[in-house]
């Protein structure tokens, strides 16, 4: 009969060997493609010592095709909890040394059961990505496996905060766990994400494509919006997701966490008095205000290289946390298209579900005019922003810069979608059109009775100056009360951090309702 000491012994072996995965060649291999294992990438990710791992010795149950003879510990993926930051959240790492990191029925059980812990917890969940896909010997089960997964992800949304790391392949099926999570990293090198790769591209369609071109990192952060950070390597990566977490509750009953500030709240930033050009057509960049006003000009942007023409992200007021979201005049002018009205929708409502406020910069000649436009259905993808913005019910604080146009300036958080409190910049115009535009639609009978190009760029310009005093400015606005202050640029840090405070025991709800039905 073996003693205690054995038994013990036997216990310690049996870790050792889970903790080698697929083992020591697959382990060199996966360190030669610059990429950590599962273990290292959590130790990494984790505060030192946190970690504690749960099904450390399950092991597949697949008896067909041989692999009843291949049994690894823990069976592909490591699973289990620890801390970042001192705050609890809980995690699953998929381990390519393990059948490619394919994903079995057992696998997909360990990621079902951290993801029910952390929604019963309220932690927020974190997914590290490398995985070959399902793991065919199993057939419909592995099938299941994803389905269960995506049944949490949809059960855990807006409930804790879901991360996902892409750093390996994620293909098939199993790209839909993290598109539906709140947040995607992605490496440049090693990870990529499709629905079907390039040879059954080639087969079905006849195009020729990479791996890298077909969904790589810098595909997915510029084209399709899939992802939202890409990282250098996996240890940018997962210092972005720590830092990412540092702006957000650990669930939806939460506020964010605050910090202590020692950047003065009435600190004068003297150059935004000058930073709106005189002529109007003429660009500047809304990132500049952003990092002039908030805490340390520190400020997490969110999806920098898709749609462009918008800005979102994360900053701190006075060490509360906010969702930063601002029309960029840098790039087509900050006009909202279809996928500028995407990214700032979904993230207006990531914001609301985990109370974060919300501070908007405006400054929006319209929506983009166009069949591209048009056909791709800008009027449902800009309602999605519109009903975003309409919906939130987390603090709302909007500051018009420059333009504010048309149905442009309803959608950016107006006061008449429950805009908590709207400022104005002085040199700001708001109003259904632009002076020139709206000039030729309300004198076209007279401009066609001038004989000359001078007489009629006269009268345009005389009647332009007319509408600017009129129409074009925030005085118009403020006298109806959707402008509750103009301000000085320079003291516009003040000015939000005063807004948050007063607005810090806010209380809104919508209708008591199954769930709203998003224009999709």
């Amino acid at each position: 009969m073996s003693s205690f000491q054995d038994k013990i012994k036997e216990l310690l072996e049996k870790r050792e060997q889970a903790k080698l995965g697929g083992g020591e060649k697959r382990i060199e291999s996966q360190h030669k493609k610059g990429k950590m294992t599962a273990r290292e990438r959590i130790q990494l990710l984790l505060d030192e010592g946190s970690f504690e791992e749960f099904d450390m010795f399950v092991t597949h149950r697949c008896t067909d095709f041989g692999l009843e003879d291949k049994q690894y510990y823990s069976d592909g993926v490591v699973t289990g909890y620890g801390t970042i930051d001192g705050r609890l959240v809980y995690v699953f790492a998929q381990d390519f040394t393990v059948f490619g990191g394919s994903l079995s029925l057992a696998y997909a059980e360990k990621i079902c059961k951290v993801m029910d812990k952390a929604m019963k917890a309220g932690a927020p969940v974190i997914g590290i990505n490398d995985s070959g896909g399902a793991r065919i010997q199993e057939g419909v089960m592995s099938l299941a496996g994803y389905a269960d997964i995506f049944q949490r992800n949809i059960l855990a949304s807006g409930l804790i905060p879901q991360i996902s790391a892409i750093f390996g392949p994620c293909a098939g099926g199993a790209v839909y766990s993290p598109a539906l999570t709140d947040f995607t990293v992605m490496t440049k090198k090693n990870s990529y994400m499709f629905v079907t790769g390039p040879k059954v591209v080639k087969t079905v369609t006849g195009e020729v494509v990479t791996t890298d071109e077909l969904g790589g990192a810098d595909v997915h952060g510029t084209k399709s919006g899939v992802n939202h950070f890409i990282a250098e390597n996996e240890e940018e990566g997962i210092a972005l997701i720590r830092k990412l977490l540092s702006y957000l509750p650990q669930n939806n009953l939460e506020e964010p966490p605050a910090e202590a500030c020692d950047d003065p709240i009435d600190r004068l930033e003297d150059a935004l008095n000058s930073i709106i050009p005189d002529n109007p057509n003429k660009p500047y960049d809304v990132k500049d205000i952003i990092w002039a006003v908030v805490d340390y000009n520190e400020f997490l942007e969110v999806q920098r290289n898709y749609a462009p023409n918008i800005v979102t992200g994360f900053a701190r007021f006075n060490g509360t946390s906010v969702g930063i979201i601002a029309n960029q005049p840098k790039y087509l002018a900050g006009v909202l298209d279809i996928n500028a009205s995407r990214k700032a929708a979904r993230f207006v409502r990531f914001c609301d579900a985990f109370n974060i406020p919300l501070v908007t910069f405006v400054d929006v000649p319209g929506f983009l005019p166009g069949t591209s436009q048009e056909y791709g259905g800008i009027i449902i993808h800009g309602a999605k922003l519109l009903f975003a913005y309409g919906e939130a019910t987390v603090p709302k604080i909007t500051i018009v810069l420059r333009k504010a146009y048309g149905g442009a300036y309803c959608v950016m958080s107006s006061k008449h979608l429950r805009g908590d409190i709207n400022y104005s910049w002085p040199m700001a115009e708001i109003a259904v059109m632009g002076p020139k535009g709206a000039i030729e639609v309300l004198y076209q009978k007279e401009l066609n009775e001038f004989e000359t190009q001078e007489e009629k760029d006269k009268f345009i310009l005389e009647k332009e100056t007319n509408y600017k005093e009129k129409f074009a400015t925030p005085y118009n606005a403020a006298r109806y009360g959707y402008i509750d202050d103009i301000i000085e640029p320079r003291n516009t840090r003040f000015r939000i951090i005063r807004a948050l405070q007063s607005l810090a025991t806010k209380k809104d709800v919508n209708p008591p309702k199954k769930h709203s039905n998003i224009p999709l």
